[in-house]
């Protein structure tokens, strides 16, 4: 999907506002009608003014040009935004990369962490198409379990189920989310199977997606500076996350196995092993 002129210049609004989603993540939601043309999967950038600028996953978007990003504190940016109220200034750009495809028949979602956010966009969106779906949440505790409830109400009297996962078995299934998602693919069959979270993680799905022989589409995180494939700080392989991605097939991971999932590139586009 290509980008225009337009998308890249910097924008300057308002933070509308700021909604406590875990003890470590939060929501904002800001006014930016060139945002609200992004599919689910799309990316922006947020500028912090003074701090700096970070790629983030879009939530949702609205008429009237009302747009949501979910954020993690996880560094000095996201601290900064974190602490950021309504209506403090902050700057946007994008939308950026390419989308999730937008498929009828059964689908497979699955989400780790603040990867739960454009999968939460993409089911809204696919809802009325699907046939059969099961959405897979997966975090670390209850607490941190993203729209989990606002799931729950959006698959109220519908064909898709929601099944949850936390390591310490506060909350669903026992384990990491990739444990129920090989005890579902050992019983059902899927058109396609989307995913979002930490890159080990989306490493498992595709795995598991090969093995049954199933359609994937994963969006990656990588660092991203420019957002137009310019700098190449966010390359894997022979890719751009940015420009090629961030969603990527089965096709063309199985073309950079030997990086996904095992090494990233860090500031100085150093070849680093993933956390």
């Amino acid at each position: 999907m290509a980008y225009h002129i337009a998308d890249n210049r910097l924008r300057t609004t308002q933070i509308l506002d700021v909604k406590v989603e875990s003890p470590t993540v939060k929501t904002f939601s800001f006014r930016d009608r060139q945002c609200t043309k992004a599919q689910p999967g799309q990316f922006l950038m947020l500028w912090i003014p003074g701090v700096d600028e970070i790629p983030l996953s879009i939530l949702g978007v609205e008429e009237g040009g009302l747009v949501s990003v979910t954020v993690k504190n996880v560094g000095q940016a996201t601290k900064a935004l974190h602490e950021a109220k309504e209506g403090d200034i902050i700057g946007v750009r994008g939308p950026f990369g390419n989308s999730f495809s937008m498929v009828k028949g059964s689908v497979l979602l699955v989400a780790g962490g603040t990867g739960t956010a454009p999968l939460v966009f993409l089911a809204n969106r696919l809802l009325p198409r699907m046939t059969r779906g099961v959405f897979v949440l997966g975090a670390k505790t209850r607490n941190e379990l993203l729209f989990m409830h606002q799931l729950e109400q959006s698959f109220n009297r519908s064909q898709v189920r929601l099944v949850t996962s936390t390591e310490d078995g506060s909350c669903g299934i026992t384990g990491l989310c990739t444990e129920p998602v090989e005890q579902i693919l050992a019983k059902e069959t899927f058109n396609i199977i989307f995913t979002c979270g930490p890159e080990k993680m989306l490493r498992k799905v595709f795995e598991l997606a090969e093995e049954h022989r199933t359609n994937l589409e994963a969006s990656l995180e990588r660092l991203m500076r420019c957002a137009i494939g310019l700098c190449g700080s966010c390359t894997i392989g022979k890719y751009r996350v940015c420009a090629d991605g961030p969603v990527f097939t089965s096709k063309q991971l199985r073309e950079v196995k030997s990086e996904f999932g095992n090494s990233k590139r860090d500031r100085t586009g150093r070849k680093i092993p993933l956390d």
